[in-house]
This record gives C-alpha cells, structure tokens and sequence, in this order.
C-alpha cells in the first residue's frame, strides 16, 4: 500500500486515504460536466440516492450492441469524497483493455473497487456502494430497452423481523455503517428483540454481509 494522506470531512473528522483514493478524489476520471447530460447521449442510465437526503450517483454507459462491451462510462455524484474515488475508479475498471461486457460488470464487487483503491477506511466503504448500484440501475435500463427482461437484476427484500418490520437490507446497512456482531446490529435496529428466532438468520446474514464488503 503507498503513503497515506488524512483528509477531513464537513464534519471535521479525519480519515487516512491512500494516494490512490486522494488521486481519484482530486482528479476523477471520467466525471460528466453538470449540463453535458443530453448531449452525451448515452446508450443506459442508472442513478440511486437522492440529493436531498445528501447521496446521489448517476451513471451513464454507452454500449456496444454486438458485443454487450461497455465503450464508455461517465457519471456524476453528491457525495463523499470515498464516494467520488470509488466511482472514478469503477468507471476506469469498466472501459479499460477494451471494456468489460454487461455480464463481467455485474460481477463487480465493491472489495474489487477498494483493492484497486489501495483500500478505503471501515466507516468508509459503504461509500463504494453507490457506484456499485447505479451500475446494476444503468445495467438494468439497458435490459429494459432491448427487451431483455430475463436479464433485470432484481433486488428483493425479504423481511427478517416482522414485529418491526426490519428486512436483510436494513441488516445489509447496519453492515454497511460498521456493524459486525448481533449486538451491534440491535443497537442500531432492534431487530430480533421481540423476536428472538430470527437471530439466526440475523447472525447468518451479518456473516455473509461482512464477507461481501470486508472480504
């Protein structure tokens, strides 16, 4: 791993960043200019977030229709600057030697982005999430419009604690946001109070989200 740099956030907290993330920060790479969107004319859109609850990422691909090979990648955020790094680095993962198809892409993992990223602090790495599921989003629109529908990567949510109504995607977020053991994940949720057959799935699930994210 090369030298390490502390950045501060808005909140004044510090996170040591490697160069390659404070690169990726300071020069992103492949980042679509506020008002360029229409003419880009991009062949699939995925966004995820919302600005106003402070996250937001927007991909665009362009794609060979042959070859299912993504040519060209171009994105936006309003996020961190953990955020902005890993989608700068996944845009570069996905046109490099020639592009991956739609296929490779939706193999990509975020530990992938954060090796190539040197890694990225803990309380950190949910930040790569973002990119991960705007591509899936942008993926996703490209099956809509060529009639694919087989093909849409469907995120379901199944519901883990019913009394509160508490699903493996709140679990998967409690993860995301440092979680790693049972008692952790009550005090962010609760889940499994009422209800303590649930805990292990509970347990399970913190076991494979862990895995997913911290490898």
């Amino acid at each position: 791993m090369g030298q390490e740099a502390k950045i501060r956030d808005n909140q004044g907290g510090s996170w040591l960043y490697s160069d390659m993330v404070k690169d990726h920060f300071f020069n992103p790479r492949n980042i679509l200019k506020a008002g360029e969107e229409d003419a880009y004319a991009a062949d699939a859109m995925g966004r995820v977030g919302s600005p106003a609850c402070g996250d937001e990422m927007v991909i665009w691909l362009k794609i060979d229709k042959e070859t299912e090979k993504i040519t060209d990648c171009k994105w936006q955020t309003f996020g961190c600057g953990s955020a902005i790094a890993s989608t700068s680095m996944l845009s570069v993962m996905l046109i490099e030697d020639g592009g991956m198809t739609l296929d490779e892409a939706l193999k990509v993992k975020p530990q992938d982005i954060m090796k190539r990223l040197d890694g990225l602090p803990n309380r950190k790495i949910h930040c790569s999430v973002l990119g991960d599921k705007a591509l899936q989003s942008a993926i996703n629109d490209w099956f809509r419009k060529t009639g694919q529908h087989d093909r849409i990567v469907v995120q379901g949510a199944k519901v883990i604690d019913a009394t509160l109504n508490i699903t493996d995607k709140d679990i998967e977020e409690a993860v995301l946001e440092g979680a790693q053991t049972v008692e952790e994940v009550q005090k962010k949720l609760k889940v499994g109070a009422a209800n303590p057959e649930a805990i292990p799935e509970i347990e399970q699930l913190i076991r494979f989200y862990s895995e997913k994210y911290y490898g």
